[in-house]
């Protein structure tokens, strides 16, 4: 396979489709027609997996009319005709059917590619009660291994045993059960999730009734979230016979318990497509210890499988990404959802706090207030500890500690907020002190010249959090850290005498994406009064500063994303390094697709206007390697003596003690070399 970076099969992705054909009932050759229709459109569109109902070839809901041998000779026929069909066909293809075997007559689903039929799988569950009756035309498959079965005349597997391993430049492996498989305990595919298998097939023919189809969809998400997999499930729609019952051709494609797409119901004769994350699948196995220990445990289900290989290469073409992937991974751009997670984080880190404070036996919270997003997200949770301690707000002891480059802006932000917040507020300049320092070590800045290097910018970050330190000692309090995830990722924090150190960081958990979206929670949550409010939104103005270098001559302020980059974009690498270990050029194609384009796809609420931003490979290309010498490379040894702070989001926090442990002297090497090799230069 050539690599070609702009290609979804580049990346560990895989194209399914989840086929609802328009059947007629007991009418093989029409059936056989329609099931070609859609296979085709699904070879257009590259899927490289393609999945029909149970029973399509003949229609589920026919009776007695599958014991009659012309409809069985006919089906029979359509199979090979398929297979044949199939030779200059790209997707594997999954076809219902009713076969004979051995003097029985079996629920079979079968696999083809490449004028081979690789398999023949045989229901195991066979549903008798309601409105089913298929013990009274089928066998079981339980218990059937090993076995072989003659279909269009070849000897293919037959049995419950099979997992289909691609040994082509498209890897999966996949599994196959049917309908109701899925309903019992303990389904088939656990067993071959287990083993190894990482997409779970269902053909189903499932009626439709009120409420079932939410249940039926929370089987899939289910299935696919504990077993780690994708579920791709279609059932029988329009065609069948309605005598009795209705079908509503429900279909959907899961990913690790995320519908990733799914049909409208009660429509036929589509495809429904998703482009499935293998190397998520891959890292959330390899990652939970448990998933290993089940798999040891159901030892003797594990290993009676049989791996069917078959040869499957990705499409020559550049396939493109068909994917909804997240701008702000840690900011959904569902609003019900965004809201949701602001009220689990902020409550989080209340809680956190408060259970530090009470067990610390401190009745004080000191916290420096900058007038920048971090730290008034910091007073905010600061003061509603104390509301769920019984404390009064004014045991927050809250401090301004305007240095060499504090605008009155940010000031007067910070001034404003502490009032309306009810917390202590007091001044404190540290410019005298900063003054005396950078003079007793010689810098030429104590001598009028303007040297603004990182010894005057650190002389500034150390002396607010020792001035911090020294109060909560005179309080007998604690100090609260405001330094966020994202900037412990890139290690732009002052280590130990500075903004890296704290008692107890609030904000450890929480990227630089997703503060704002807390501010804003919080400013529309009741939990503050209008004033308050409003104070909170005109922050969310404020230029991200470290305010420690003066402006220059123009008025331009330090800006921390013009020297680190954009925490956009360092957001979203930073959780696909830290959650998946995924490799850079995959993370730099998902920006891509993600970033690439502002008008494409949805954006979070009240993200607007200027801020609606774009990037092109290029600059997602340099601020990558930028993140990587950063993160793997030169900050490690800051991140392994953080303070305590509770972690937020599935994504991970960066402690050592929770979801990162890592040598504070490694090198970006293999990172960097996979970025330079295989990310174009534009």
């Amino acid at each position: 396979m050539t690599y070609d970076f702009h290609s979804l099969y580049s990346h560990g992705f895989l194209r399914l489709g989840a086929a609802v054909p328009q059947v007629v009932t007991a009418d093989p050759v029409t059936n056989l027609a329609e099931t070609l229709k859609l296979v085709r459109q699904a070879d257009a569109r590259r899927a490289a997996l393609v999945v029909f109902p149970e029973l399509g070839l003949s229609a589920y809901a026919i009776d007695d009319l599958l014991m009659q041998d012309a409809l069985l000779d006919a089906v029979e026929a359509a199979v090979g005709e398929l297979v044949e069909a199939s030779r200059t066909l790209f997707p594997v293809i999954i076809v219902g059917a009713p076969l004979r075997h051995r003097g029985r007559l079996y629920n079979c689903a079968v696999a083809i590619q490449g004028g081979r039929v690789l398999g023949v799988v045989p229901k195991v569950y066979l549903p008798n009660y309601r409105e089913f009756y298929e013990r009274r035309h089928f066998t079981s498959g339980a218990g059937v291994r090993g076995g072989d079965i003659r279909l269009a005349g070849q000897t293919a597997p037959f049995g419950v045993d099979q997992i289909f391993r691609c040994v082509g430049s498209a890897p999966f492996t996949f599994h196959i059960e049917i309908c109701e498989d899925i309903w019992v305990p303990i389904p088939p595919s656990s067993a071959a999730a287990l083993a190894g298998a990482e997409v779970l097939v269902n053909l189903s023919a499932s009626n439709i009734v009120i409420g079932k189809a939410e249940l039926r969809k929370l089987l899939c998400a289910s299935q696919s979230a504990r077993t780690f997999s994708a579920y791709i499930y279609t059932a029988a729609g329009p065609g069948e016979s309605t005598t009795d019952l209705a079908w509503d051709g429900q279909n959907g494609i899961f990913e690790c318990g995320d519908l990733l797409a799914e049909s409208e119901r009660f429509a036929g004769d589509l495809v429904t497509y998703a482009d499935i994350d293998l190397d998520r699948i891959r890292q959330d196995r390899m990652r939970s210890n448990t998933f290993g220990d089940n798999a040891a445990n159901e030892a003797l289900s594990v290993t009676a499988f049989r791996w069917i290989d078959f040869q499957l290469d990705a499409p020559a073409e550049m396939v493109a990404l068909d994917r909804v992937i997240e701008r702000f991974p840690f900011v959904p751009s569902d609003p019900a959802r965004l809201r949701e997670d602001c009220y689990e984080a902020y409550n989080i880190q209340v809680e956190g706090l408060a259970k530090r404070l009470k067990a610390s036996r401190a009745s004080k919270a000191i916290i420096g207030v900058s007038g920048g997003l971090d730290s008034t997200h910091a007073l905010i949770v600061a003061a509603r500890a104390m509301d769920k301690l019984g404390l009064p707000r004014s045991n927050v002891l809250a401090y301004t500690l305007p240095g060499f480059a504090t605008s009155d802006a940010t000031k007067s932000n910070a001034w404003a907020l502490m009032k309306a917040i009810g917390a202590s507020a007091e001044e404190i300049d540290i410019r005298p002190a900063a003054r005396r320092m950078l003079e007793d070590i010689g810098h030429p800045f104590a001598q009028g010249e303007p040297v603004y290097d990182i010894t005057f910018e650190n002389v500034q970050a150390g002396l607010r959090t020792d001035y911090l330190f020294r109060l909560a000692n005179r309080h007998g309090g604690m100090v609260v850290g405001t330094g966020d995830l994202s900037e412990l990722a890139l290690g732009w924090c002052t280590y130990g005498v500075g903004d890296q150190m704290s008692h107890y960081n609030v904000n450890s958990g929480v990227s630089k994406t997703l503060i704002q979206h807390l501010i804003r929670f919080v400013a529309r949550s009741g939990d503050v009064d209008e004033a308050t409010s409003k104070i909170l939104l005109a922050v969310l103005d404020t230029e991200i500063s470290p305010e420690l270098v003066p402006a220059d001559a123009s008025g331009a302020i330090q800006s921390t994303e013009s020297l680190v980059g954009p925490y956009n974009l360092h957001d979203f690498t930073l959780h696909y390094v830290a959650r998946y270990g995924f490799r850079p050029s995959k993370i730099a194609f998902m920006a891509l697709h993600a970033w690439g384009d502002a008008a494409r796809g949805v954006w979070p609420k009240d993200v607007e206007g200027e801020a609606r931003k774009a990037y092109g490979l290029a600059d997602i290309r340099h601020w990558m390697g930028v993140f990587l010498k950063r993160f793997f490379e030169t900050s490690q040894f800051k991140r392994s003596a953080v303070p305590n702070g509770p972690k937020i989001s599935s994504a991970g926090a960066l402690s050592p003690r929770g979801d990162w442990r890592a040598p504070s002297d490694s090198v970006a090497r293999v990172w960097l070399d996979d970025l330079e090799a295989k990310v174009p230069k534009a």
